[in-house]
């Protein structure tokens, strides 16, 4: 799966792989966190929520494990 651009205030583009369960979102400053074991509904939810920021700071960012990588 390639990285989706998505229009974000604060996100760039978000990934999911399906096979680790990992979700990766690139900000637009170009770091990019991993975000470790979120199941696939949240990255469905993430992905048709009408503020991806806020999707992401109200329901993964404190509950899912992470590491920035860039």
């Amino acid at each position: 799966m390639q990285r989706i651009n998505v229009v974000s205030s604060n996100i760039k583009s978000i990934w999911y792989n399906e096979d680790n369960f990992t979700l990766e979102i690139e900000f637009n400053d170009n770091s990019i966190y991993q975000y470790i074991n979120v199941p696939k509904n949240e990255y469905e939810s993430i992905m048709n929520s009408n503020s991806h920021w806020k999707y992401l700071n109200e329901n993964i960012k404190w509950v899912y494990q992470f590491n920035q990588i860039k």
